[in-house]
């Protein structure tokens, strides 16, 4: 298969995959826009091999994904194509391969049915399946600096605690629970654990885990606002984009909101008139940095956007 058609398969996984991300997306510059839609595709291929492997096959899903990555990076035979269209990503963007890897690590927490005690423990999570999503995104946009990173991070920590808080009632049926076993507790919920894959959500735990997805909302507007000041270490067109998808996911937490918390009230969505206005929003933002980074270049002039230097771990990242 050419490569124009693998990443055209890419858009298409991007585009089916997440309405959100794909519309903001398409705000990219173009240099970077169809690298990005093949890490995405990776990154839905990865988890689909999780979430789609018949019972008790989840393990084996999990170590041949271990087993591409491997390949990817030795540069052995790939017969899939978003593996191959990855690979040339992961060599013209220098992706690290551990930022890959603690990806696989967060599947693993789900393959294992990992219980979530304490905040600390979802953070983690957060970080293996989306901190590091936001690292590798800054292989692919290129940033000015490196200190940068840390915001990438946390901007990906809020995104996955709003994606946890609009998908309590799905994540249940399907046998998983993220919620902190410490703040179900403080919340009225003591006994509340994962259930075997199937289970409708309990009717009586509805207002105690309410007040934990507000709480976890919440904790999100922290990390919501360590991304956006990470914002202007990217170029305007970039920039725009992950303004734009930062926006359209605090929203998506704003609908959460707005319906008491709710986790029996359906998934939480943004209509696409909603997005327009917030991409429009995130573009005043970026008007408005004008003059702020026309002033730091003045002062402190930037080298060019190139991949970060830094390869960033958990513990690097948590607040202090």
């Amino acid at each position: 298969m050419r490569e124009d058609d693998a990443i055209a398969r890419c858009r298409a996984a991007l585009e089916a995959g997440s309405k959100s991300f794909a519309f903001a997306a398409r705000l990219l510059p173009a240099r970077c826009r169809d690298d990005a839609a093949v890490l995405y595709a990776w990154c839905r291929r990865a988890d689909d091999a999780i979430d789609e492997a018949p019972p008790g096959q989840a393990a084996a899903a999990l170590g041949r994904l271990r087993e591409e990555v491997d390949a990817l990076f030795r540069g052995a035979p790939l017969e899939e194509v978003t593996l191959e269209a990855m690979r040339q990503v992961a060599r013209r963007r220098a992706l690290p391969r551990a930022y890959m890897e603690a990806l696989l690590d967060g599947m693993a927490m789900d393959v294992a049915g990992h219980a979530y005690r304490t905040e600390r423990d979802l953070l983690l999570y957060a970080h293996r399946v989306a901190g590091v999503v936001g690292l590798m995104m800054c292989h692919v946009l290129g940033l000015r600096d490196d200190g940068a990173l840390v915001h990438a991070a946390h901007l990906g920590w809020g995104m996955q605690l709003t994606n946890i808080a609009r998908d309590v009632a799905e994540d249940w049926e399907m046998g998983r629970l993220y919620l902190p076993a410490a703040w179900l507790e403080e919340a009225g919920a003591p006994e509340l654990v994962a259930p075997p894959a199937g289970t409708p959500f309990p009717d009586e735990a509805a207002a105690p885990v309410a007040r934990v997805v507000a709480r976890l909302l919440e904790r999100a507007e922290g990390f919501y606002a360590s991304g956006d000041r990470g914002l202007d270490a990217l170029a305007p067109g970039c920039a725009l984009a992950v303004g734009a998808a930062r926006r359209i996911y605090h929203a998506i937490g704003d609908e959460v909101a707005a319906r008491g918390h709710d986790v029996r009230r359906g998934r939480a969505w943004v209509p696409a008139a909603r997005k327009s206005r917030l991409a429009a929003r995130a573009a005043l933002d970026v008007a408005g940095s004008l003059p702020r980074r026309a002033r730091a270049a003045l002062t402190d002039p930037r080298p060019a956007a190139r991949p970060p230097a830094l390869v960033l771990r958990f513990e690097d990242l948590l607040p202090r």
